[in-house]
C-alpha cells in the first residue's frame, strides 16, 4: 500500500504530491450512475458490498492516492432518532426540525454499532481490498445542526443563526449532542480500519469569525480533543471560510481544507504549522482540460514543494466532470516536480 497520502497529513516529505478528490465516488461516474437506476442513494450507504464497490472504483481508474468512504453526512442522524429523506438535487429534508429545547431533548445518543453497522461493514471490507489508505468522515457539528434547524439545505441559515443569537443555551445542548454523536461514529469508523478522517463543516462559511468564535471554536475544540487518542490524522475542511481560516486552524486538524476562493499560498499563511489540502474550483474540470491544468500548476507553484501538501478540489466534483480530465489531472500533479521550499520561482 503507498501511504504518500498519510506521509503527507503528517507533513513529511513525499515521492510526488498527493491527491484525491472530493466526491470523487459517485455521480460523475457512469458506473455510479447506474447502480442508481436500480439502488436509492440510501440503499446503496445501507448495503456494505455496494458501498465498498463505489469507494474503491475511483482508486482503480483515477490513480488517487486516497479512497474515501462512500456515505452521506446525515447518517449519523438515523442512530439520534432524526426522520429525514435524500431528496435527488435537494439533499436531506428532515421531517420534524428541531426549533426548541424540547425538540433537542428528542435527540437520543448515538451507538455506531446499533444504529450504523452498515457503515463499520464497508469499512472492513474497502480495507480488505484497498490499495491505498481509507479516510473516513463525517459532517461538522455546526453544519449537522443547520440541517437539523433549517430542515433542508439552506444558503442563508437564518432560522440556524435565530437560534445561535437569541437561544444560545438551546444551541450549545444541541452542539454539544452533535460533539458527542461525531466523536462516537468518528471513533467507531477509525476501530472498523479507517485510516484518516475528515470533518466537513459545508456550510459554516455562512458565519462570521466573531460568531464562529463564539458559538462553534469550543464545540470544535472539544470534538479534536475527542479524537486526539486515535492518532489517526483528522482533516478539518469547510467552504466559504476563507475568513475563517485561523480559527478553524485554532479549533483544531491535523490539515486543514481550502476552497478555491482564496489562494493557496494565502490560507497556507493563515493556517500556520499545519498540512493543507485544496484547492482547484471544481467547475474548472468542465471546461477544456488546459484550464484546469494552468489552474493545477498555480497551486502547485503556491505549495512550492512544502511537505504537508495534499492536492484536491476545493469541494465535490460536479455532476458532468469527465473522468478523463480526473484521470489526466492525477497524472499532472503526480509528475509535477516541485521546486524546493523557499528556492526560486
Amino acid at each position: 500500500m503507498t501511504d504518500r497520502f498519510l506521509r503527507a497529513c503528517r507533513r513529511e516529505p513525499t515521492d510526488r504530491t498527493p491527491v484525491w478528490f472530493m466526491r470523487q465516488a459517485g455521480r460523475s461516474q457512469p458506473e455510479y450512475r447506474a447502480l442508481r437506476e436500480r439502488y436509492s442513494l440510501l440503499e446503496i450507504c445501507r448495503t456494505p458490498e455496494l458501498c465498498a464497490e463505489v469507494t474503491l472504483r475511483p482508486a482503480a481508474q483515477l490513480g488517487v492516492d486516497a479512497v474515501i468512504l462512500f456515505a452521506d453526512i446525515t447518517l449519523p442522524l438515523l442512530g439520534l432518532g432524526v426522520e429525514f429523506d435524500l431528496i435527488e438535487g435537494q439533499g436531506p429534508v428532515i421531517a420534524r426540525p428541531l426549533r426548541t429545547a424540547a425538540d433537542v431533548r428528542r435527540l437520543r445518543p448515538l451507538d455506531p454499532a446499533r444504529d450504523v453497522p452498515f457503515v463499520l461493514e464497508a469499512i472492513h471490507l474497502v480495507r480488505r481490498d484497498a490499495r491505498v489508505p481509507l479516510i473516513g468522515f463525517a459532517g461538522a457539528p455546526f453544519t449537522l445542526a443547520s440541517y437539523l434547524v433549517e430542515g433542508r439545505g439552506a444558503r442563508d441559515l437564518l432560522l440556524t443563526k435565530r437560534m445561535l443569537f437569541e437561544a444560545p443555551e438551546v444551541w450549545d445542548t444541541l452542539m454539544a449532542h452533535l460533539v458527542d454523536a461525531t466523536v462516537a461514529y468518528l471513533r467507531a469508523q477509525v476501530d472498523a480500519g479507517a485510516q484518516a478522517l475528515q470533518l466537513f463543516d459545508s456550510w459554516v462559511g455562512a458565519l462570521a469569525p466573531d460568531d464562529y468564535a463564539r458559538a462553534v471554536l469550543p464545540h470544535m475544540r472539544r470534538l479534536f480533543d475527542g479524537l486526539r487518542a486515535l492518532r489517526v490524522p483528522v482533516i478539518h475542511f469547510g467552504t466559504g471560510t476563507a475568513g475563517l481560516l485561523r480559527l478553524m486552524a485554532q479549533a483544531g486538524g491535523d490539515v486543514i481544507g481550502v476552497d478555491w476562493r482564496i489562494r493557496l499560498a494565502d490560507a497556507w499563511a493563515l493556517v500556520g504549522d499545519r498540512g493543507i489540502q485544496g484547492n482547484l474550483d471544481p467547475a474548472a474540470l468542465l471546461a477544456p482540460f488546459e484550464v484546469a491544468a494552468r489552474a493545477a500548476h498555480t497551486i502547485l507553484t503556491d505549495a512550492a514543494g512544502r511537505p504537508g501538501h495534499i492536492f484536491n478540489l476545493g469541494h465535490g466534483v460536479l455532476p458532468h466532470t469527465p473522468q478523463d480530465h480526473l484521470r489526466r489531472l492525477v497524472a499532472l500533479v503526480h509528475e509535477h516536480v516541485p521546486l524546493p521550499a523557499g528556492g526560486a520561482r
